[in-house]
């Protein structure tokens, strides 16, 4: 039996990626879990396994190919399952198929490949006032649509009512399952798909021809860009953003980063601003709950989550990546630099998994080290707030009646306006700045 593989269902909110690599050739034999291909998504390169055990009679992705949830990888003949070891053919695998003959060329050969069903063209919509023809009707499908709608689907009660809850149209979507029943991870593909579609620019009109004005380049986006580039456009329509701006006094904090950053290094982080400030969200997110939610319009509900997980925003050589830190409240400072700094670390390295971009509650993006003195922050949908970071600058404040020079940082807070408002932002962002004026040891 022949059986292709496809790309799985990689994680939330991830639709393609590029083949960076391909580990199979046609006449491989392949087992379960064996690597086949390395996808570059958005996020992380990820290693596709086979679901099958078997030998590879074609290979239907190639290196540089960009791939979707759902495209075809390889077919495999499962009829050589169990007697295959991963990247060797033998004779005796010849021998377990009826009508193989041992004297003929490679196997690959001797297996039929079933060929692709091509859909017969559309006929041509007869023109308005054709004999027989008539225009629908603003709102109206016509007839061969109001079929296609009708058909039944090969798909489960429970992938139909999944389809409904996600506003799907199940007509619409492809089915990668065995005599093409739709599966979750169909439903989801092309919910995604279909969101990026929306969101890419697709709707933009054409430019114009730059040449005509002097010497032009022309640079493919990136994999991390191109799809960075849909999900801010996502967030920016989705949300209606307000940011609020404010500075804390951080001069005894950074007597406490200088004293405590060879402790912290020795547990093998970087004591920095960045696992104070998700310390100090952390709790600040516990106290605010609406700042660690997510907005259900279609519903009309608030979704309030009992956990909190922080994205931070780490520039690396591909793009901005962000990765979360899980259970950020029950950590330490130490325990919160020693994440980050593994998280960085694998981030820039193309080693963090997909799942480890996933879940996030809040963001925080630090430009500190990069400098300037503010910023607008996008929310990364659905979450409803993003704080940002910026250069710390020595400033004079009042202490007690008089000037003194301070060290000050620049907080930009970005909120989505339908679930917070402008007093619950501010009082949430001054919470932040006060507790970054404290003593942060009783936390360490």
């Amino acid at each position: 039996m022949i059986e292709k593989i496809v790309v799985p269902d990689i994680g939330e909110n991830v639709v393609s990626g590029k083949v960076v690599a391909v580990h199979i050739r046609t006449g491989d034999g392949v087992a379960v879990d064996d690597t086949l291909i390395e996808l570059e998504t958005d996020k992380a390169v990820v290693e596709i396994p086979s679901t099958v055990a078997g030998r590879v009679t074609e290979l239907l992705a190639a290196e540089g190919d960009e791939l979707r949830v759902g495209d075809p990888i390889a077919a495999v003949d499962t009829r050589l399952q169990g007697t295959v070891e991963a990247g060797h053919a033998g004779t005796s695998d010849r021998e377990k198929i009826p009508g193989a003959s041992a004297e003929k060329g490679p196997l690959t050969e001797e297996i039929p490949v079933p060929e692709r069903k091509i859909a017969p063209e559309k006929p041509a919509a007869a023109p308005t006032g054709a004999a027989g023809g008539r225009d629908a009707p603003a709102g109206e499908k016509a007839p061969a649509e109001r079929e296609a709608a009708t058909a039944p689907v090969p798909a489960s009660p429970a992938i139909r009512r999944m389809a409904r809850e996600l506003g799907a149209d199940i007509h619409a979507v492809r089915g990668s399952g065995p005599g093409g029943r739709i599966t979750e991870a169909d439903v989801k593909s092309h919910v995604r798909s279909t969101l990026e579609g929306r969101q890419s620019g697709a709707g933009e009109p054409s430019l114009p021809d730059f040449s005509r004005w002097g010497a032009v380049e022309i640079v493919e986006l990136s994999t991390v860009r191109r799809l960075t580039a849909a999900s801010t456009a996502v967030s920016w329509q989705a949300i209606p953003h307000v940011t609020q701006f404010d500075k804390a006094d951080i001069t005894s904090l950074e007597d406490f980063l200088k004293q405590n950053a060879e402790q912290v290094a020795r547990a093998g982080g970087k004591l920095t601003l960045t696992p104070v400030l998700a310390k100090v969200c952390a709790r600040a997110l516990i106290r605010f709950p609406r700042f660690n939610a997510s907005l259900d319009a279609k519903h009309g509900r608030l979704i309030l989550k009992h956990y909190v997980h922080i994205g931070i925003a780490v520039d690396t050589p591909r793009g901005l990546l962000v990765p979360v830190v899980r259970d950020a409240e029950a950590k330490s400072i130490t325990d919160l630099a020693v994440a980050i700094t593994d998280l960085a670390r694998r981030a820039r390295t193309k080693k963090v998994t997909a799942a480890e971009f996933e879940g996030g509650t809040f963001t925080i993006s630090n430009q500190g080290g990069i400098g300037g003195v503010g910023f607008t922050p996008i929310i990364l949908w659905p979450q409803v707030a993003i704080l940002g970071v910026s250069r710390a600058a020595t400033e004079p404040a009042a202490v007690e009646g008089q000037f003194q020079p301070r060290r000050m940082l620049p907080l930009s807070l970005s909120y989505d306006h339908r679930v917070i408002d402008g007093a619950d932002a501010a009082r949430f962002l001054r919470w932040i700045c006060a507790c970054l004026e404290q003593p942060m040891i009783m936390v360490l």
